[in-house]
C-alpha cells in the first residue's frame, strides 16, 4: 500500500487503542517533557509531539489515569514515529517495558472500562 506519510517502526498491536487526552511527563536521555497522549492500550500509548526521540529511544513516562489516584510510572521505548503527515497526527508510539503487576493491571483494567464506554 503506497503512502507519502513517513512512519518508522511498527504498528504491530496486539489490543485495540482507545482515545485517551492526559498529559504525559516523559524522559529520555537528554530531554524532559510534557505532552499529551491521544490513545492508549494495554501495551502502549501514542504521544503527540512536534519532534519527539528517535526509533528505539528508551523513555521513563508518567501520567494520571482516570480514576486512578496515583501516578502511574513506566518504562518504555519509541516503537513506532509519525510525522504527522495525512491527517494523523505528529508523536511517537510507545511500547510499555518491564511493567509491574500492579501497574499493568491497572492500565489494563482502566483500559477496559475506557473500551466499554466507548
Amino acid at each position: 500500500m503506497p503512502s507519502s506519510r513517513k512512519k518508522q517502526g511498527s504498528e504491530r498491536r496486539r489490543h485495540e487503542r482507545v482515545p485517551l487526552k492526559i498529559p504525559v511527563d516523559y524522559t529520555s536521555v537528554d530531554a524532559f517533557f510534557t505532552e499529551f497522549s491521544s490513545n492508549i492500550n494495554e501495551g502502549g500509548m501514542f504521544v503527540e509531539m512536534e519532534n519527539g526521540p528517535d526509533l528505539g529511544t528508551q523513555v521513563a513516562l508518567q501520567f494520571d489515569l482516570p480514576g486512578h489516584e496515583e501516578s502511574v510510572q513506566v518504562e518504555g521505548r519509541v516503537a513506532w514515529v509519525s510525522d504527522g503527515k495525512d491527517d494523523s497526527a505528529p508523536g511517537v508510539g510507545i511500547q510499555f517495558q518491564n511493567l509491574p503487576s500492579d501497574v499493568r493491571d491497572t492500565i489494563n483494567r482502566v483500559v477496559r472500562k475506557l473500551r466499554t464506554l466507548g
